[in-house]
């Protein structure tokens, strides 16, 4: 059970930092004069695109401005707490047992 559970945090964690690698998305998709032709601009977008684009189908832009990233943050904040959740849980029953 304990290696679950580790395997759980690690997951936690990778999407705590895919988390931080999409804030960095949003933050550079304000300014449009970026050259995206750059090496670690392109892959900051073919990392978090596919993922953004999945909620741009379900909100999409208002007024010009793309609401879809904050679907994109919940549903990984909320993916986050039950891995979190589930770990713990699995670390505290095999302790009783």
């Amino acid at each position: 059970m304990e290696i679950l559970s580790t395997l759980l945090q690690v997951l936690a964690q990778s999407l705590e930092i895919y988390s931080f690698v999409l804030i960095v998305r949003v933050l550079l998709s304000w300014f449009p004069n970026l050259d995206w032709g750059n090496p670690v601009l392109t892959s900051v977008s073919s990392i978090t695109d596919p993922y953004l684009n999945a909620f741009r189908g379900i909100i999409p832009p208002i007024g010009g401005l793309d609401l879809s990233a904050i679907l994109a943050f919940f549903a990984l904040s909320l993916m986050q707490r039950l891995l979190t959740g589930a770990s713990i849980t699995m670390l505290s029953n095999s302790i009783t047992y």
